[in-house]
């Protein structure tokens, strides 16, 4: 099999768009456990019961709201740079750069059509993302709560692309294609 070489504009969008999807993971995994609002509430409430003081659920609700605000706005943020990557990401075969592989193509093997029709898939998902989360920062007010059901299901898909993509990398580095992670890191051709 012939070993890619990954160009320095691949390799860079590549390992940013993975950065950003660990930091969007890891705001996710702090908004539904340690920095969930009921579970906030609740230690902010056994903290004012031993200064004899009282707030209600709804305010402590809203306490613990503002406290994790910051933390959901990177969130945000992280949406915002990876909707600029992924619209250069889409732009750059346009220019004869990181095109699109068909999974179409004649003389392919179930495992490279797989591989492409994963990506695909993994595309439109993200797209449906970016488009839904950026719905609800500005579109009207009616639709955020359907573009929130739907923005929410993104971590499914997003952690089941990291197994498949990752799983099928090791595969890959220990079968046909060695080397494969230190061409994605340096861009070199390594020669067994």
């Amino acid at each position: 099999m012939e070993k890619t070489r990954y160009s320095k504009i691949y390799r860079i969008i590549h390992w940013a768009i993975a950065v950003l999807f660990l930091l969007l993971l890891i705001t996710i995994f702090l908004r539904l456990t340690w920095m969930n609002k009921f579970n906030m509430a609740a230690i902010i409430q056994d903290y004012l019961s031993s200064t004899d003081q009282v707030l209600s659920q709804d305010q402590l609700i809203a306490l613990s709201k503002k406290i994790r605000q910051p933390m959901w706005d990177w969130h945000i943020y992280i949406g915002y740079v990876l909707t600029g990557l992924f619209s250069l990401r889409f732009s750059l075969p346009l220019f004869g750069h990181m095109k699109f592989q068909n999974p179409f193509s004649k003389n392919q093997s179930i495992k490279e059509r797989f591989q492409k029709w994963t990506y695909i898939v993994f595309y439109l998902c993200v797209v449906i993302s970016l488009i839904t989360g950026l719905i609800i920062e500005f579109g009207p007010k009616e639709l955020k709560k359907p573009m929130e059901e739907i923005h929410i299901l993104g971590i499914y898909y997003l952690i089941g692309f990291i197994i498949i993509h990752l799983s099928g990398v090791l595969i890959a580095e220990f079968t046909n294609q060695k080397g494969i992670i230190s061409r994605i890191v340096s861009g070199s051709k390594k020669e067994n």
